[in-house]
C-alpha cells in the first residue's frame, strides 16, 4: 500500500508536467521588428537632434562672447571684466544644465513611448500564450533560459509577430542560437 502511494506521489507530478507547454521568444528581437518601435526610435532621434541643435546654438553664443571677452579684456575696467566673466560663467552653466535636462527629457520620452509599444507586445504575447495553451511564455534575452527542452517548449516568435500583424519572421531560432 505504501509503495502504491509513493508511486502515485511520484507519477502525478510527472504526468502533470508532461501536459505543461512552455513558449519562448526573444522579447527584444520581436520588439525591434515592430513598426511602432521604429517610429518611436525615429521620433526620439528627431527630438534628440532638436535638443542638440539648440545646445549648439548656445555653444556658439558662448564662443562668440568668449572671443569678444578675450579681445577686449585688456581694455575693460575691473567692473566690466567681472560682469563679463560672470556672464560667461552663466552661459557655460546654462549650457551644461540644458544638456542634462535634454538628456533627461529624451530618456523620459523614450520610456513613455516604449511603454506603449511594450504594452502592445505584452498583449500579443498574452493572447498567443492563452490561445496556444501555454503555462507561460519565457523571454530568452540575456541568457535567461539557457536551455529549454524542445519536447516541452515551443518558439512562439512567429505566432506573436503574426498576432501583431507583422510578416512571418525568418525561421524559428532556438534559445541556444539567440
Amino acid at each position: 500500500m505504501k509503495r502504491k502511494i509513493l508511486l502515485l506521489l511520484v507519477a502525478l507530478p510527472l504526468a502533470a508536467m508532461a501536459q505543461i507547454k512552455i513558449g519562448y521568444l526573444s522579447y527584444e528581437k520581436v520588439l525591434r521588428q515592430m513598426p511602432e518601435h521604429a517610429q518611436a526610435e525615429q521620433w526620439l532621434e528627431n527630438l534628440k537632434a532638436q535638443y542638440t541643435q539648440e545646445a549648439q546654438r548656445g555653444d556658439e553664443e558662448f564662443q562668440r562672447k568668449f572671443a569678444e571677452f578675450l579681445q577686449g579684456q585688456k581694455d575693460f575696467p575691473q567692473n566690466i571684466m567681472l560682469k563679463r566673466q560672470a556672464e560667461l560663467q552663466s552661459l557655460m552653466d546654462n549650457g551644461i544644465k540644458f544638456r542634462q535636462e535634454a538628456e533627461q527629457l529624451v530618456e523620459k520620452a523614450r520610456k513613455e513611448m516604449m511603454a506603449e509599444v511594450r504594452a502592445k507586445l505584452n498583449v500579443a504575447i498574452e493572447a498567443v500564450g492563452i490561445a496556444g495553451g501555454y503555462a507561460c511564455v519565457l523571454n530568452t534575452d540575456g541568457d535567461a533560459a539557457p536551455f529549454l527542452n524542445p519536447a516541452l517548449s515551443h518558439d512562439v516568435t512567429n505566432e506573436v509577430l503574426a498576432r501583431l500583424g507583422i510578416g512571418q519572421a525568418a525561421a524559428s531560432v532556438s534559445p541556444a542560437q539567440q
